[in-house]
């Protein structure tokens, strides 16, 4: 890892976005967007609004964001709006609910550019005994460690809120979750494309008495270690259905073996049922097998289109004026020669 970046200077043309997906936030949405737009004066500051019932909208509006709307219910449902519809060269994704240092975002930018890396997450460091829920820290852990075994990934908070991006991560991003489990698809996106991405331990802080969060702890836990589970069999599906083809052709052994057995003393074949059953879960292993080598080809040809968009669009730190000049110099050459 290299030393402590230096905070972050916006270049001229550098478009940042700060995007903070929001429900029913009104007791802390002014304060996210005040800190943000104190850290970052220059940024963009958008509150997507997923069907407040109370003043998160009004309030945000008067804080001096750029308020939109997504009716469909669900965090990974607003990622998904927000990445489609703004266009910048930074983006910084946050929650709502006032537990993140937003002074840090200028190191994390910082970092983002000078590394050239397409994602900095913010590791989350408790400052206080009562930042984390109870059993959130333990689920949080139990599902980071079994998302670090699965995927052989090195993160150490898959499910932190406190994002920042480069344009060509969001725009290859295809969001399919709708839920919480947004996080963990994000980095899943980042292992998958083999993107360079980095670690920050920045503070966390306890959420204000008067708001609530909206993460049901069993509930979503099950969703996100689901979620674990189908992407792995979508990204790497020959050794989810090798694993399965292995498990059915022990099975049907075990099955078959006193059939066998009987059959080698007596030459008699006593247990049709059994054997028919054996023959059976034999035939369901190789199908197995062959749908995993069919996925297989059908999940490198996603990736490649998935990293042939992330190719087309620059890396972090080059700003649109200086892909306009770059083009300018480009083109008396090409005239001279002409």
């Amino acid at each position: 890892m290299l030393g402590q970046p230096q905070e972050w200077q916006p270049q001229i043309g550098q478009r940042v976005a700060v995007l903070v997906p929001c429900f029913n936030e009104e007791a802390t949405i002014g304060k996210v967007i005040g800190d943000f737009r104190a850290a970052l004066p220059k940024a963009t500051v958008y509150v997507y609004d997923n069907n407040s019932t109370d003043r998160t909208v009004e309030i945000a509006r008067a804080a001096g964001a750029l308020v939109r709307r997504e009716l469909h219910q669900g965090k990974g449902n607003v990622v998904r709006r927000m990445f489609a519809d703004v266009d910048a060269d930074i983006y910084v994704l946050v929650d709502g609910d006032a537990t993140y240092d937003a002074a840090s975002v200028r190191i994390m930018i910082a970092r983002l550019i000078e590394d050239r890396l397409d994602t900095v997450i913010a590791a989350r460091v408790a400052d206080e005994a009562g930042a984390y829920r109870p059993g959130h820290q333990t689920g949080n852990r139990l599902l980071t460690r079994f998302f670090a075994v699965t995927f052989n990934a090195t993160f150490t908070d898959i499910l932190s809120g406190y994002r920042v991006f480069s344009r060509r991560f969001v725009k290859s991003f295809p969001a399919l979750s709708s839920g919480f489990e947004i996080e963990t698809e994000l980095s899943i996106h980042a292992l998958d494309l083999k993107l360079a991405s980095a670690e920050m331990a920045l503070s966390y802080c306890e959420r204000p008495q008067n708001s609530a969060s909206k993460l049901k702890t069993f509930r979503d836990g099950a969703r996100i270690l689901a979620t674990i589970v189908l992407m792995y069999k979508a990204l790497k599906p020959f050794r989810f259905f090798g694993a399965l083809f292995i498990g059915l052709v022990l099975a049907s052994l075990a099955t078959a073996a006193p059939v066998i057995v009987t059959y080698v003393e007596t030459g008699l074949v006593p247990r049709l049922p059994t054997a028919i059953l054996a023959a059976s879960i034999m035939q369901l292993a190789f199908l197995s097998l062959f749908c995993g080598i069919v996925t297989e080809a059908i999940a490198a040809t996603r990736r490649e289109l998935k990293r042939m968009r992330y190719l087309e669009l620059p890396a972090p730190g080059r700003t649109g004026t200086e892909r306009a000049e770059m083009v300018w110099s480009i083109e008396p050459d090409e005239q001279h020669r002409g």
